[in-house]
């Protein structure tokens, strides 16, 4: 894995950098310290024309000559833009032997400190970093940013900077304070600072803020993270998770999805586990809901797929309801949906199958409610969640009911995600092939005709695996038999 580079925003003010060399590159690193208020010292036997003038007007001190060590002296930053790629190599090392940060333009593996390209609205700054190791792509995704946000959000930055006391002194609360900032912002203050109005901006704001209240009201969102691919996510879902403080998350939903929750975001894994006490961990989830909610808070509860799927999304909503808790709900799109779609399985067909069926595997008994008999009609699809368990019994049922055992199966691991698997066979040879393949939750069953349509129609991730690994098939088959 690449290490990652740590962004940091840099107070310079009244502090030495030296930017060693006096051409062109020398020049553009100058440009954009001007601005930092730091103390900027250009060495370099030659200057052009315009660090020459910068240096008349006192903006920038010079040191003429080639570089040695005590250039460094004093310094808290270097950027070396020599054209001589050793004496940018020394003045690495000598930055390294003194713990100073050195950019060295066009060399990442010497560089200690890259300079991001920018975008800047005012105080409000955007940096794009690719690490050093693609700056035309940074540079490339600075020019899309350029056309997206407008010269208006820098006067919301300092409208926002220099009310910024009287809005922490009337909300201590940093809940409280921050949804207030949410209010604002999706409120008309930007619209108004986008035509010119600033009096009207600076009036409204003072507004809000003489009718903020100080004490937060806490209120549940239930949402749908989808199978896994955070690109299946809704805005709202998006948004939501950009708001919350407290994310109560199944132990499913998928890493991606969690990177785009809010940075100081409390995450709490409240998944069940195979084996574990589903009851009591149900209840400790009602629990928590309600302990944040009522503290003021603003929580996510995040489920795999949908909520109201096979997601005990209406027992937790009781609970909510009954404790007068505020909330909403988000739908996902459920994870028969999605992963039949990624692995080219259509859930219905016009030759095949005319309707679809969710159902859940997890039961266990033999009086589980479940209509066997209707499951086992032809022309319809199934779709079992939680598909790696009780596969036998799921086999065993249907064919004892009628369905054929040659009807098309499909196991479908890790849908929507980077090492998604689809594993193709028939009914007959369900659990053999399973354990064949070792296939592993999460993953979800097809049962139906459609499910050998993945052959042709799949897209997304590796081919199908058709059958029993070579491996495998004599042992397995064997066993089946």
């Amino acid at each position: 894995m690449t290490t990652r580079l740590f962004p940091v925003f840099a107070d310079l003010r009244d502090r030495t950098v030296l930017v060693a060399g006096g051409g062109t590159v020398a020049r553009r690193k100058v440009a954009a310290l001007l601005q930092t208020g730091a103390r900027i010292v250009v060495g370099a036997p030659v200057l052009d024309r315009e660090l020459e003038a910068w240096a008349a007007e006192d903006r920038i001190e010079t040191i003429m000559g080639d570089f040695v060590d005590a250039w460094l002296d004093d310094v808290w930053l270097v950027i070396a833009a020599t054209d001589d790629a050793a004496v940018n190599r020394a003045i690495a090392a000598a930055a390294e032997s003194r713990r100073i940060f050195a950019n060295v333009v066009d060399d990442a593996e010497l560089s200690t400190i890259h300079l991001p390209a920018r975008v800047e609205r005012g105080p409000l700054q955007i940096a794009i970093s690719s690490g050093g190791g693609a700056p035309m792509l940074a540079r490339h995704i600075r020019e899309h940013l350029e056309i997206q946000f407008d010269d208006s959000l820098g006067a919301l930055a300092e409208l926002l900077q220099k009310s910024r006391a009287r809005i922490r002194a009337k909300l201590a609360d940093l809940p409280a304070r921050r949804r207030f900032y949410d209010r604002v912002l999706a409120g008309p203050i930007p619209a108004l600072l986008r035509r010119g109005d600033t009096t009207s901006a600076e009036r409204t704001l003072q507004a809000n803020i003489d009718t903020a209240s100080p004490q937060p009201v806490g209120r549940v969102a239930l949402v749908g993270a989808g199978p896994g691919d955070p690109g299946l996510l809704t805005l709202r879902a998006l948004r939501l998770l950009n708001e919350a403080d407290v994310i109560l998350h199944d132990r499913l939903v998928s890493d991606g999805v969690l990177a785009l929750a809010r940075r100081d975001a409390e995450l709490i894994e409240v998944g069940k586990h195979v084996g574990g006490d589903h009851h009591a961990t149900q209840s400790s989830i009602h629990r928590l809901l309600v302990e944040h909610a009522k503290s003021g808070k603003r929580v996510v509860r995040l489920k795999g797929g949908d909520p109201f799927v096979f997601g005990r999304g209406g027992e937790e909503l009781e609970v909510l309801q009954s404790h007068g808790i505020d909330f909403e709900v988000v739908p996902g799109i459920t994870a028969a949906v999605a992963c039949g779609a990624y692995a080219g399985i259509p859930l219905t067909h016009r030759e095949h199958a005319q309707s679809v069926r969710f159902v859940t595997a997890q039961t266990k008994s033999d009086d589980d409610g479940i209509d066997w008999h209707a499951l086992a009609q032809d022309r319809q699809t199934l779709a079992f969640y939680m598909g790696v368990s009780g596969l036998e019994r799921i086999r065993d049922r249907l064919v004892a009911c009628g369905r054929c055992p040659n009807t098309p199966v499909a196991l479908v691991e890790n849908g929507t995600r980077s090492g998604q698997r689809v594993v193709i066979g028939t009914l007959a040879e369900l659990p053999e092939l399973a354990a064949a393949h070792r296939v592993s939750a999460p993953a979800i069953l097809f049962v139906g005709e459609v499910a050998a349509l993945a052959t042709r129609l799949h897209w997304f991730g590796a081919a199908p695996l058709l059958g029993f690994p070579a491996s495998a098939r004599g042992a397995t088959l064997a066993r089946a038999a």
